[in-house]
């Protein structure tokens, strides 16, 4: 029922004249969940996907066996990453995929893609780097705007400089609709479980949909 909310949320959107347009922005974010204070034989027989025997039932409940750790320009994350795609015109969420915070954000870039937006074109950040993709979903119709990577033996040339602030610069936009998810608490779950989490983020994300709808409203934003 978490993703009927945000589905009833969009078709508002659209009734209201707000479709997907101008293209969109893909970008993933973490969200911590209750650290778990367990001990090392613990902590492998969960990363195994079991449980241990000895816990009783009460135990279980404030144990997330879905979170998992991941690690992020050095810091270490405990809980889940939840992929969204906004449009560009409206900033408003499109599609969102959520999953285990070690999952890589790639693996969710085609999920999150919306084929409804009127137009063709997809920005994301270099984390979304792949030569592969970028080649088939362009055969599609696509046009891809992917910040490139340099590296220490290939610097960047100019125009690639140029091309990743021309991106960073739209795609600061899909920085406001996680701000906003922020705002709301969405950045942190008090939530056990993948499937809650998944509940959660679904809420909070159609709650940011219809504080932006009255925002549009109000500041006279023509759908069109």
């Amino acid at each position: 029922a978490s993703e009927s909310v945000f589905d009833a949320v969009n078709r508002q959107l659209a009734r209201h004249g707000y479709i997907a347009r101008g293209g969109q922005m893909i970008d993933a974010s973490i969200v911590e969940a209750p650290r778990q204070s367990l001990s090392k034989e613990e902590k492998a027989i969960v990363s195994e996907g079991a449980m241990p025997a000895d816990w009783k039932p009460a135990k279980r409940r404030q144990k997330d066996m879905d979170a998992r750790w991941t690690k992020k320009h050095g810091k270490s994350y405990f809980g889940y990453k939840v992929s969204a795609n906004a449009d560009k015109r409206y900033k408003l969420v499109r599609k969102i995929k959520v999953s285990t915070a070690s999952e890589h954000d790639t693996l969710h870039f085609e999920d999150v893609l919306d084929p409804a937006n009127t137009n063709r074109d997809i920005l994301a950040d270099k984390g979304y780097v792949d030569g592969e993709r970028e080649a088939r979903l362009s055969k599609q119709g696509w046009r891809m705007h992917i910040q490139r990577k340099g590296s220490k033996d290939q610097p960047l040339s100019e125009a690639q400089q140029r091309r990743n602030h021309r991106i960073a610069k739209t795609r600061a936009r899909i920085e406001h609709v996680f701000a906003g998810l922020a705002q709301m608490g969405g950045k942190t779950l008090r939530c056990i479980g993948l499937a809650r989490a998944r509940l959660h983020l679904n809420w909070k994300v159609a709650a940011y949909n219809l504080q932006r709808l009255v925002y549009l409203k109000e500041a006279g934003v023509e759908a069109f």
